[in-house]
């Protein structure tokens, strides 16, 4: 039986009341990863998941698999509940989708689209250059997407360095102190040009933005 593919925005969605396994058509997620991925922002990649509505939290991923109709592409779930998909036309010109098994009620869970740095970046260790590099990819990320409308985009302040553990608390040397899991480095330390070591990975680095 044909599986009836469900429509769903990728930034604000609704779906129906009991549902857990909800169906996407590929060419939603590729209208945003095909946005990146050049040497501007090769070091940046989109990671999806799903909020439990009116909450911070994200709702357990049980399984997310791109169907095609010759063969079947499991995705990598992280710990956290989030995957990413491949940036690949074929997929969309094959009208692929994407199967996700919630864990949870599908009805209270909307579609979280996040931008983060690639795991080539997660590491204890960042020279000046490695950190001018990421917010650079950061910048270039805003500036393409806002176009002619780029006053209207966020700006970079600075980077935020999230971790695993939320309620981590831990000094750094030479920079911020973590606190609650995340460091945040402003632009007027990163102009100062310093290496930065960490206690433990990141989670991911994210762009300390301001409207």
């Amino acid at each position: 039986m044909k599986r009836t593919l469900v429509a769903l925005s990728l930034l604000a969605s609704a779906f129906s009341a009991g549902a857990e396994q909800i169906e996407v058509e590929y060419k939603r997620f590729y209208s945003h990863i095909n946005k990146i991925g050049d040497e501007s922002t090769s070091a940046l990649q989109f990671a999806f998941g799903f909020l439990r509505v009116g909450t911070s939290n994200l709702c357990p991923i049980n399984q997310a698999t791109i169907v095609t109709q010759k063969q079947d592409i499991p995705l990598t779930v992280t710990p956290e509940n989030r995957f990413l998909v491949p940036n690949e036309r074929a997929l969309k010109l094959a009208d692929a989708y994407i199967v996700i098994d919630l864990g949870e009620a599908a009805n209270l869970c909307d579609m979280s689209v996040q931008i983060e740095t690639t795991a080539d970046y997660v590491k204890t260790e960042y020279t000046a250059e490695d950190l001018a590099f990421i917010k650079q990819q950061y910048e270039a990320f805003f500036n393409e997407m806002g176009g002619f409308l780029s006053f209207m985009m966020p700006s970079v302040k600075g980077l935020t360095f999230r971790f695993d553990d939320d309620e981590l608390d831990a000094p750094v040397p030479g920079a911020p102190d973590i606190t609650n899991g995340m460091l945040m480095l402003d632009n007027d330390w990163l102009e100062q040009g310093k290496p930065l070591k960490l206690p433990v990975e990141p989670l991911r680095i994210t762009a300390l933005a301001k409207s």
